[in-house]
């Protein structure tokens, strides 16, 4: 039993405290140098640019010419009655004129070719790029070859 007594009597031996101060000290010292060298730009700091600033090629020469909105009836053996279709043309400037002149051919043909689709068809949400292909196609064929670059669809509602 006094082996027991003398080993609760012996208090147990502190540890020094240098390696926590030591370790303190020096994340201290790695922040303070961390923040200095971000805050001066040694590291992290934006590539400054020598060089000239890229060269960006001007847009062409574009004008939109807008498309009267269409209101499609749809057959009575669809749930959806109505499609509200709204879209602009891009073209070359030069041939605006043109263009615009035409607007009535090419309401025709979007009435004629968007009546012609069957419903199930103009409800696949997926099917609206072969559409607009198509579309742009028949525009292309009434305004003549290089007047008409891009069909723009603004509005495609099935009510």
């Amino acid at each position: 039993m006094d082996a027991v007594d003398n080993a609760q009597d012996e208090a147990p031996k502190k540890r020094s405290k240098l390696p926590l101060i030591i370790g303190a000290v020096l994340a201290l010292l790695l922040g303070a140098g961390g923040f200095y060298a971000t805050w001066s730009g040694l590291i992290l700091a934006p590539a400054e640019d020598h060089a000239a600033a890229p060269e960006v090629s001007p847009l062409p020469d574009l004008s939109f010419v807008p498309i009267d909105p269409l209101v499609i009836s749809l057959g009575s053996g669809s749930a959806m009655s109505h499609l509200r279709f709204t879209a602009q043309l891009e073209v070359e400037k030069p041939h605006v004129a043109e263009v615009t002149l035409l607007l009535p051919r090419i309401l025709d043909v979007l009435n004629g070719y968007l009546r012609a689709v069957e419903v199930a068809r103009l409800e696949d949400p997926a099917a609206l790029v072969s559409l607009r292909a198509q579309m742009l196609r028949r525009i292309q064929i009434v305004t003549g070859e290089g007047r008409v670059r891009d069909l723009l669809i603004t509005e495609f509602v099935l009510n």
